[in-house]
């Protein structure tokens, strides 16, 4: 039978960083209220939670690249949303976003969960914040809580 590696519990002493977009504040606020209740009901403290506001999605990659290399946080959220308008700029914002958060999670070894609502309306949006298809800043936390109780059980480089 293989060994399976499996999550440690949260640690309530880990530090979480939440970078969040202010662009289509009402949909990004919901959002991080999801992050912020889901990382609160796994036991990390409020104090132990910091929040940067960055004026929207693309400025994302910066503020979570600045957090991740202090060294203080066991995992940056990150949470977005851009809405699909009359021309091809949300794709190249969804991109280079994507990319770039990708790269700093590898080069720092850090969880960065990505939280950037790709959709088509405001409407989908909302949905995705809280309404009828969940919390997508909830699954961002909740995914950051496994991925950092996962590094801790599995050997290092």
């Amino acid at each position: 039978m293989p060994t399976e590696f499996k999550p440690a519990e949260p640690n309530s002493k880990d530090r979480y960083a939440i970078v969040v977009a202010q662009w289509n504040q009402l949909v990004t606020d919901k959002l991080l209220d999801g992050a912020i209740t889901t990382l609160l009901g796994a036991g990390i403290s409020e104090g132990l939670i910091n929040v940067a506001r960055v004026p929207g999605s693309w400025e994302l990659p910066l503020a979570a690249q600045q957090l991740a290399r202090s060294g203080r946080y066991a995992a940056v959220i990150c949470l977005g949303v851009v809405i699909r308008g009359e021309t091809t700029h949300d794709e190249h914002i969804n991109r280079g976003v994507s990319l770039a958060l990708g790269q700093i999670s590898l080069e720092c070894e850090l969880p960065l969960p990505l939280g950037l609502l790709t959709v088509n309306s405001l409407e989908q949006a909302l949905a995705r914040a809280g309404g009828d298809v969940g919390n997508k800043g909830s699954e961002c936390a909740e995914a950051a809580l496994h991925m950092v109780g996962l590094l801790k059980t599995m050997p290092e480089a």
